[in-house]
């Protein structure tokens, strides 16, 4: 079974503790034979951290983890962010809110560091 897990960021300081949160549980579900399915909402003015090159080179290295990275086309466009400029596998949502929505109804569970 895979647990299923969303990771809301709408705060630019919260990227970092986020994404130590991230590899802290996947180190976990690795030592305990575990798999989670991962995804990162951001919205809000965190938006802003998927231009920031150390910020990308993480997300780069999670991906192939089994991490998803969604971004709220609604504070992209509040903050003049456009899609080409996320990181490459970024998939960019209507709505956060909805997206949450929509994963919690789907079974993820919710985290907000």
């Amino acid at each position: 079974m895979t647990n299923k897990v969303v990771f809301h960021i709408d705060e630019l300081e919260k990227w970092d503790h986020t994404l130590g949160n991230i590899q802290n549980l996947i180190t976990y579900g690795q030592s305990q034979q575990t798999a989670y399915d991962i995804v990162v909402l951001v919205n809000g003015d965190a938006i802003m951290g998927y231009l920031v090159t150390r910020l990308r080179d993480t997300i780069t290295k999670l991906q192939p983890q089994g991490v998803s990275f969604h971004a709220c086309n609604n504070a992209m466009n509040s903050h003049g962010v456009k899609a080409e400029q996320l990181p490459a596998g970024v998939v960019a949502v209507p709505a956060g809110v909805a997206d949450l929505i929509a994963l919690q109804d789907a079974g993820y569970r919710y985290i907000k560091p």
